[in-house]
């Protein structure tokens, strides 16, 4: 028997149940959920300030940015 079997997992999850209880599993798992939110909404903000082209954050990204703006002036 070199893998768990469902009797190993069943066990697993009652131990984990009566250590942790039911409460604090789902606080657990809603504290992680909200992480996981706050990370998304965190990289999508750092995505849209990269893209604005006042803040390049590269050098190639300014020199590109210098040079329309020195096209759309003349």
């Amino acid at each position: 028997m070199g893998a768990m079997s469902v009797w190993h997992w069943a066990l697993v999850i009652l131990v984990v149940v009566l250590l942790f209880g039911r409460g604090k599993i789902s606080d657990l798992m809603g504290d992680v959920a909200k992480g996981i939110k706050s990370f998304k909404k965190g990289m999508a903000d750092d995505d849209s300030v990269a893209s604005t082209p006042g803040e390049a954050k590269s050098l190639e990204q300014q020199a590109v940015v210098k040079t329309e703006a020195e096209k759309a002036k003349s």
